[in-house]
């Protein structure tokens, strides 16, 4: 697929970043040389000089004959403009665009009748629904929802004090009871364990489990003896992210404390977020002022500013001050692969947060949605099942008598607004949703091959 990036900023290169390893043909156009110097010595694709909302920029750079657009420059402007120039002088198919502002991101609808948009990104809200998921589970490491919300896929680690070790599971089930919920892979060590050789959970395990999202709280509870609901929150940076999760959690009846090192800012956010979140002026690396806002009272630490070295060092300083929980939003994804499991617990990286809302426009025919585990590791696709038993390898079929790849495992089956955990003699229909996940993204395009019909069926 060809794939035209407007801006070569953090959210662009890591979109360029993750989109290359698909093995597509792209395109990168900015204003900063210095940007695109960077990408090109890094990756294999193509750089422009320019700006992506002029007709001739985009002429340059192969606007002709280009699958998907994806406009990520610096202002909201730029982007609508490029995605309009885009349908209208070039007719480009997809246009996917990320805006930064609030009004923009919710009249979707406004956005594809004046600009052509046909799909929205935006960064802030899929990192602060992320960290709101992350805070509402508080023993999940990473929690993804698919079927209309009605799915979370969870990563969790067990606890020392886990009801869960020492227990034996099957070869895909936890059997608890009166629960909808499938294991689908068990990292013990950083290193995968095949189901039939598990045996007894261990502390210290990684989990990744698909649960009925309107059991996730109960049954993520059930593994640990403590079943305390995080109240008390500590966030650095006032930024949009910060400003977003604040806002939300306060609604919520958490007891929020936000620290911003810019005045101003700090008198916006007072006049904005509710009366109980406090503002507070101040640094997070400063060791006083957490130890005078009492952080180690704090359940949850998060350190949201736009520079990944504050970020991680506030967050060291917070868990060596005796904060329960750290997430750190670190943008470089060397930085999250060093840092996460150690003093901070959780690494959030953006890119990963916002890059399976694209995944289903680069991959196409059946994907419905897809999000990336371990730090863009494993992925977790809910696939349609199109076709019939003449032109599809799944559709009515029982599900021992297809051969999912190794390291793959059927997840879920959504049906008519119903969730079935799939047993061997459950039979996939046309029209069924099925979620699949792999452990690593080769498998995954494997399983994509399954799901593919054919030319009978069009």
């Amino acid at each position: 697929m060809k794939i035209l990036i407007i801006g070569a900023g953090r959210v662009g290169s890591s979109v360029a970043e993750n989109l290359v390893s698909e093995q597509n043909d792209i395109t990168v156009v900015d204003t900063n040389p210095d940007r695109l110097t960077y990408l090109q010595e890094r990756f294999d694709l193509r750089c422009v000089l320019g700006d992506g909302s002029l007709p001739d920029v985009l002429e340059e750079a192969g606007a002709d004959d280009t699958d998907l657009l994806v406009a990520c420059a610096a202002t909201d402007a730029s982007n609508l403009v490029a995605c309009a120039i885009a349908r209208d002088a070039f007719n480009i198919p997809r246009r996917i665009v990320r805006v930064r502002g609030q009004s923009y991101s919710e009249n979707e609808a406004l956005l594809a009748e004046s600009f052509g948009v046909d799909f929205v990104i935006s960064p802030e809200k899929s990192v602060t629904q992320y960290l709101y998921s992350l805070i509402e589970f508080p023993e999940a490491l990473q929690v993804v929802e698919f079927a209309q919300g009605r799915v979370s896929v969870v990563i969790l680690k067990v606890g020392r004090k886990s009801s869960l070790i020492g227990h034996q599971i099957d070869e895909t089930h936890l059997n608890l009871p009166n629960l909808n919920t499938r294991i689908l892979e068990v990292m013990r060590g950083e290193v995968s364990i095949p189901m039939n050789r598990v045996g007894a959970i261990q502390a210290d395990d990684e989990l990744v489990l698909a649960i009925d999202t309107r059991q996730a709280r109960e049954s993520i509870a059930s593994f640990h003896k403590e079943k305390k609901r995080i109240r008390s929150i500590m966030i650095a940076g006032g930024g949009n992210i910060g400003y977003r999760l604040a806002k939300e959690l306060a609604q919520e009846n958490y007891n929020v404390r936000i620290i911003e090192s810019n005045k101003a800012r700090c008198q916006w956010l007072a006049s904005m977020l509710p009366e109980n979140v406090l503002v507070l002026h101040g640094n997070g690396t400063d060791e006083s002022l957490l130890e005078s806002e009492n952080i180690a009272e704090m359940d949850t630490w998060l350190a949201l500013t736009n520079d990944d070295e504050d970020n991680i060092m506030s967050s060291l300083l917070a868990k060596r001050l005796g904060a329960r929980k750290v997430i750190a939003l670190i943008s470089r994804q060397a930085y999250g692969e060093l840092m996460q499991g150690s003093m901070i617990d959780i690494a959030v990286s953006p890119a990963q947060a916002t890059i399976g809302a694209l995944l289903r426009d680069v991959r196409q025919g059946a994907v419905v949605a897809g999000h990336r585990l371990r730090r863009g590791a494993a992925e977790v696709i809910e696939f349609e099942v199109l076709g019939d038993i003449s032109s599809s390898k799944l559709a009515d079929r029982s599900v021992k008598d297809i051969q999912f790849p190794k390291s793959s495992t059927l997840a879920v089956i959504f049906r008519e607004g119903y969730l079935i955990m799939p047993e061997p003699d459950t039979v996939i229909r046309q029209g069924d949703h099925v979620i699949v996940y792999a452990a690593n993204r080769e498998t995954m395009k494997k399983v994509e091959k399954m799901f593919q019909v054919s030319a009978m069926f069009f």
